[in-house]
């Protein structure tokens, strides 16, 4: 209940644009979800890992619940609670902000070819195998030649 008291004026209102012509009447479709319900149910996805289509039923439509999700991202809820969260925060205990640091590394690891192997996707190519016995090599008769060239037939007496 804190935690919503804190969310819910972030929540867009929904509601009939005004000055936009509907081809259906008011009050016609589905009704819209709660927005607690809907709140719950992303957080349910999000701490879980689940997919959308995983969902409890509790929740509601998975669908609705994500187009919910990717309309309030839109509208920046999640970037605006998170400010929040951390403002309350630094109010609470307190953020170095003069101390911050950044640690990351791209590198290629020189020794990783010995430790690896070699790499799974060129094993068993068909360069590496050996030819099947009892077939010759081919060898052409010509070494080079022309399309407009024709071969000469010797006549035959």
């Amino acid at each position: 209940d804190k935690l919503w008291e804190k969310v819910a004026p972030l929540i867009p209102e929904r509601g009939r644009e005004k000055g936009r012509k509907y081809k259906r009447r008011p009050g016609g479709g589905r009704k819209p979800m709660e927005p607690r319900k809907v709140f719950e149910a992303i957080v349910y996805v999000l701490r879980t890992g689940c997919q959308w289509k995983a969902l409890p039923k509790e929740f509601g439509s998975p669908s609705s619940v994500h187009k919910y999700f990717l309309e309030w991202k839109g509208e920046e809820v999640f970037v605006n609670l998170w400010r929040r969260g951390l403002a309350e925060y630094d109010a609470m205990e307190g953020i170095a902000w003069s101390w911050q640091s950044i640690d990351g590394s791209i590198v290629k690891a020189p020794l990783a070819l010995e430790t690896v192997g070699p790499n799974p996707t060129d094993r068993g190519k068909k360069w590496d195998e050996a030819k099947p016995p009892g077939r010759r090599a081919w060898n052409p008769a010509v070494d080079h030649r022309e399309r407009s060239q024709r071969p000469r037939c010797e006549a035959v007496e």
